[in-house]
């Protein structure tokens, strides 16, 4: 090979040196490394054999490889990183190190070296192969890790409601404590307040009788000076003056003395004690419910008019929606605002739209979506006054319906659902199930959500539970439901639905089973537009046209 310098001309270089080419060096490669992927010269060889880091590396001739072709890098073992792979059990059928075998697979079948294997299977089909169980488990990878990240976002909701209801409860008791305290203290006083004016008359009896004991005494000293009918006369009238001291006397010891005891309700202390805790939280799987469904009935109910004095129309309250601290904010179609109510559901303020809604949802952050007629869906705050934030774009904005489920709206549009981003990107539309067939029996209503369910009533005799994906999960319907409406849930699961024309509410349970009436039409339910389950109260609310929502203590 011709030399310049010492170095070798640019005709002779076929494969250039990988660390003198960066140093701006050109020189010729005798050899390559698979594990650091460089060709060497023979100056970087020496180098390379001396390191530490790279002295146990094994070069292979430059000509074995081509510059520019793909090379194979030295494999390293899963389990001891600084190891090559060398082995193959077919037992496991797997490729190890040397040490591996050594340490865990000496006793295996069909243990051989890489370089006595004869490789039979078509390793294009099986490369295409692991690329499609690649991007399938990447998807449900993906899938799996946003549906964690939403369940860890629900879950924390969930603490903070949970939270709240613990220091209800806490509070309740306490309350409940403070009375009993109050009655006790009432009923002690009641006793004192007996005991001593029985005591006091006593003492005045007693009184009474000693100064009249001491005045016959006083007379007896001068008895004998007087004539013999007045000392007759005397002596009867101190005999009947001690009669009745006698009577006192025997009067007062037969009660015997007073006093007041403490007597403790041991079945309420030995309950209290007994409990091992105020709350049980449990952890609720995917999959199954560890909570017992409960039948609910209905315990008391009063009325609440919603109508305010500027407003130019009877309220139709399309729907209504709860926020995590219990503020309840109702969608009020006929007079083109929503209205937000105080714990004692009255009206606290509200905020004029400019245009009908047809639907609200909680989005979470202090925020409300309202859907309106003129496909546009409002984000409103609702810190301490109602304002617009920002809108989106939407179809059927005149349709009632609007949730919202993990991130993603759900709306209805005549007799489908379409499911937006929060940025107004349509990601999908369903009106039909996996046989063809079309979901909802009339148009798509209101919507409720269970989990990882969507809960659409149909206006029909019930409603459709629809999974994230889109697919009917099950059916709720009854043939006592009439032009169903207003859908609910509560905290153990019961779905809550109304029916418009058939003036009642049923209750179904997490499976699907209908549980019966809550709210029959006879109980005087007129209309029941939409519902709410209270969670911070624990009773349901309709919102019924005109003017009202009936509250139901249940």
């Amino acid at each position: 090979m011709a030399e310049v310098d010492g170095r070798s001309t640019l005709t002779d270089i076929d494969i250039v040196c990988t660390p003198c080419f960066e140093g701006n060096i050109r020189e010729q490669a005798v050899k390559y490394c698979p594990e650091c992927q460089e060709f060497l010269c023979t100056g970087c060889t020496r180098h390379h054999g001396r390191q530490r880091m790279s002295r146990s590396h094994k070069l292979v001739d430059k000509n074995e490889v081509k510059q520019g072709s793909r090379v194979i890098v030295t494999a390293k073992c899963l389990y001891h990183p600084d190891r090559d792979i060398e082995m193959y059990c077919e037992e496991h059928d797997m490729v190890y190190c040397l040490k591996c075998i050594a340490t865990y697979h000496r006793s295996c079948r069909g243990v051989s070296g890489l370089d006595d294997l004869s490789v039979s299977t078509d390793q294009k089909r099986e490369t295409e192969r692991l690329k499609a169980d690649i991007m399938n488990i990447q998807d449900r990878l993906e899938n799996t890790d946003k549906k964690t990240k939403t369940n860890m976002k629900s879950i924390e909701e969930q603490r903070n409601d949970i939270i709240s209801q613990i220091e209800g409860l806490a509070r309740g008791w306490m309350e409940h404590i403070q009375k009993l305290e109050r009655e006790a203290l009432e009923g002690l006083d009641a006793e004192y307040s007996l005991v001593k004016g029985e005591l006091e008359t006593n003492i005045s009896m007693l009184s009474k009788a000693k100064q009249e004991i001491e005045q016959v005494r006083s007379q007896l000293q001068d008895v004998d000076s007087l004539e013999k009918i007045q000392q007759f006369v005397q002596t009867k009238l101190t005999q009947q003056t001690l009669n009745n001291a006698v009577k006192v006397l025997k009067q007062i010891e037969a009660k015997g003395s007073q006093s007041l005891n403490l007597k403790e309700n041991t079945e309420l202390k030995s309950s209290v004690s007994s409990s091992k805790f105020l709350v049980s939280v449990q952890k609720i799987s995917e999959s199954k419910s560890l909570l017992t469904t409960r039948t609910y009935k209905v315990s008391s109910q009063k009325e609440e008019n919603i109508r305010m004095k500027n407003d130019k129309s009877h309220p139709y309250i399309c729907d209504v929606c709860q926020l995590p601290d219990g503020t309840i904010i109702l969608a009020d179609y006929n007079n083109m605002r929503i209205k937000r109510l105080d714990v004692n559901y009255n009206i606290k303020d509200c905020l004029d739209l400019g245009t009908w809604p047809t639907g609200i949802c909680y989005t979470g952050n202090t925020e409300v979506a309202v859907k309106l007629n003129n496909d546009k869906v409002w984000f409103i705050s609702v810190g301490n006054s109602l304002c617009k934030v920002r809108d989106i774009s939407v179809t059927g904005g005149r349709f009632w319906g609007i949730t919202y489920c993990a991130g993603e709206f759900w709306v209805s549009v005549v007799k489908s659902v379409n499911i937006y981003s929060k940025t107004g990107k349509l990601l999908k539309s369903i009106s039909n199930d996996v046989s063809g067939k079309p979901m909802f029996i009339s148009a798509a209503q209101q919507m409720a959500v269970s989990g990882d369910i969507v809960i659409v009533t149909d206006f029909s005799d019930g409603a459709v539970c629809l999974n994230r994906d889109g697919t009917v999960k099950r059916e709720l319907r009854d043939k006592r439901l009439a032009e169903t409406r207003g859908v609910y849930v509560s905290n153990d699961g019961t779905v809550f639905i109304s029916g418009l024309t058939s003036d009642n509410t049923m209750m179904f349970d997490s499976d699907g089973k209908c549980l019966g009436e809550l709210v029959t039409k006879d109980s005087g339910l007129v209309n029941p537009i939409s519902l709410l389950f209270d969670k911070k109260r624990n009773c349901l609310l309709a919102a019924c046209y005109p003017d009202k929502i009936i509250i139901y203590n249940i």
